[in-house]
């Protein structure tokens, strides 16, 4: 995805994101349900909180921030509540998601950790799908599918793919 792409799907996600937070701060006797039910199926706001146990809607208050509930009913399901709305989520939809919010994180400050955080949670993938291209500049796009994240892509300058061979073969 070119950088006019990015722009413009983090332009979307930030009038999908106003369409969500007008419905929800409308009175109850105006919004609908179902419309901000696919507003919310298309935009996450805040920060996020885990749980196995379902969403509960909560009742919004005038003049108080959305917040956003997480829940996994099943396995192939996840539920979000934003400002009492829940929407369900299936496995299509979580990637799109995943997706529209890495893209969104990667232009905003500050930037993840350069190390490790200590007692970081993650899910790795053994032996990925990959593929590898040669861009006309030298670099090199590798791009790896993983389980949770999808794919994703790496651009390595000609230097940093042999510092990688190095620390790849080292014994």
């Amino acid at each position: 995805m070119n950088l006019q792409e990015q722009i413009g799907a983090l332009e979307t996600g930030v009038d999908q994101l106003n369409q969500l937070i007008q419905v929800t701060l409308a009175p109850k006797a105006t919004a609908t349900a179902e419309t901000a039910s696919e507003a919310a199926a298309e935009v996450a706001v805040g920060a996020a909180t885990s749980s196995s146990e379902p969403a509960e809607p909560a009742t919004p208050v005038v003049g108080e921030k959305p917040t956003l509930g997480i829940a996994r009913p099943a396995q192939n399901e996840i539920t979000m509540t934003i400002g009492g709305q829940t929407v369900s989520l299936h496995p299509e939809q979580v990637g799109q998601l995943i997706e529209e919010l890495a893209n969104a994180r990667a232009s905003m400050m500050p930037e993840p950790p350069g190390g490790l955080p200590t007692g970081w949670r993650f899910v790795s993938t053994k032996n990925p799908v990959m593929a590898a291209q040669k861009q006309s500049n030298g670099d090199r796009l590798l791009v790896l599918r993983h389980t949770g994240h999808g794919w994703v892509p790496f651009t390595f300058s000609p230097e940093m793919v042999v510092q990688m061979y190095a620390l790849l073969t080292q014994r």
